[in-house]
């Protein structure tokens, strides 16, 4: 297939592996980068006090919310786009451009709010800028790019690219600890973005290797990109749903509470988001493959489930066996204050996973208002729940948050089933 002014990009018929394969390799990725994630947290927890642990949470959290506000559904409309056969470089350009103006635009907005409503514990350092708006926009292509990969059927790299800028911060944060105990929130940052910045730039490449993709983002691209917000916008807000209240959480209590509960909170939820990836990912793959081919959707859709709850429940096994040895890495404090939150989350993988599997029908069949709706619904309990019981501890949290989670499972598992069954029947 020829992209156009040059690029040849390999016809995605020729590229796509299975399904499978592309969510294995997704999980791995998510994993490697978990793992990472935590090993990174380990040493910026020995290298510096609770408090500025909480700071880094809160920003990586609003860094978090900048990107999956940014990236405008532009991830999904590529994986429609390209479903339906339109030219992927035309398409990534217009992509691309799109979410890396509002990537800056919300880093930019939010820094300044920041500054203006909650002053005690906004940082004004130029580093701290800096590195939040270059976190921002690169978090955000990383998005965009780990979605086309999968729209190509090459989602099993990005297990590369995340090993690589785990790594690479990591590293970063090993040598400020190695060099001054106490480091400040501003440093500590400054490591985790470098690791985003690689593996965006990692991303890249790949493209280029694989599918021939020289990025070409322009203003006139993102003028050209009506098409993708037309598409992208109604299946980001039900990502919103999805993420927001756990990027939300420790944002407010770093801010309503403490940045010392903001800080316990995080590494269970952290680990838990690691057993939480994989029936994510497969909503992914199973959305992808719901618009190629939409007579296989329901056969998809139970496979999904089955796979998301083999690899996902082995995974929140693991975590809640292991939940005390883990966190005591970080320090006694953690181990004490938040085993009972990691055991709870890792139980709530079974209603995440149905709650996925909702969405990733409501994706395929276009039924965006109904799993918005639901969504938004869920996240407020969700976070009015935790936030009413945080003076009790992070475990106390946990429990309100997979109670009220489970109740949700149930009730949208009920219209899955409903939603299955008529499908069969019109088949």
């Amino acid at each position: 297939m020829r992209a156009g002014r040059g690029t040849t990009v390999t016809d995605a018929s020729t590229v796509r592996h299975s399904s499978l394969r592309s969510w294995f390799g997704l999980v791995l990725a998510k994993g490697a980068q978990t793992g990472a994630g935590f090993a990174f947290w380990i040493v910026a927890a020995r290298a510096t006090s609770d408090r500025e642990i909480g700071l880094t949470v809160a920003a990586v959290s609003a860094v978090m919310i900048c990107t999956q506000l940014a990236v405008l559904g532009a991830g999904s409309a590529v994986i429609v786009a390209v479903g339906r056969g339109e030219p992927p470089a035309r398409v990534l350009d217009a992509a691309f451009a799109i979410v890396g103006i509002a990537g800056t635009v919300l880093a930019v907005g939010y820094l300044v709010l920041q500054s203006a409503v909650a002053p005690d514990t906004a940082s004004v350092s130029i580093l701290f800028w800096l590195t939040f708006l270059v976190a921002a926009v690169t978090g955000t292509l990383v998005i965009v790019l780990d979605q086309a990969l999968v729209a190509l059927g090459r989602g099993a790299t990005a297990t590369l690219r995340y090993t690589v800028g785990g790594g690479v911060a990591l590293g970063a944060a090993a040598l400020v600890a190695w060099q001054a105990q106490g480091a400040s929130a501003d440093v500590l940052m400054a490591c985790w973005t470098l690791g985003t910045t690689v593996a965006c730039v990692v991303g890249a490449v790949q493209l280029r290797r694989l599918v021939g993709y020289r990025p070409r983002p322009t203003f006139r691209s993102a003028r050209r990109g009506r098409p993708l917000l037309a598409v992208g916008l109604p299946n980001q807000l039900l990502t919103l749903t999805e993420r927001t209240p756990g990027l939300v959480l420790p944002l407010l209590l770093a801010h309503m509470v403490a940045p010392e509960a903001a800080a316990y909170w995080y590494p269970a939820w952290m680990m838990a988001w690691a057993a939480y990836t994989a029936p994510m990912l497969m909503g992914i793959v199973q959305f992808s493959e719901g618009v190629r081919d939409p007579g296989r959707l329901v056969a998809n859709t139970w496979a999904s489930l089955r796979w998301s709850l083999a690899v996902g429940g082995l995974a929140a096994a693991v975590l809640a066996i292991l939940a005390r040895p883990l966190l005591s890495l970080l320090g006694e404090q953690y181990a004490d204050n938040s085993t009972d939150a990691l055991r709870w989350l890792a139980a709530g993988l079974v209603a995440f996973t149905v709650l996925q599997a909702y969405n990733a029908v409501c994706r395929a069949r276009g039924r965006y208002a109904e799993a918005i709706v639901v969504g938004l619904a869920l996240g407020v309990a969700l976070c009015a729940s935790a936030l009413s019981v945080a003076d009790r501890g992070a475990g106390a949290m946990a429990l309100s948050w997979v109670v009220v989670l489970t109740i949700g499972a149930v009730a949208v598992g009920l219209r899955l089933v409903a939603v299955l069954r008529r499908l069969t029947q019109e088949a």
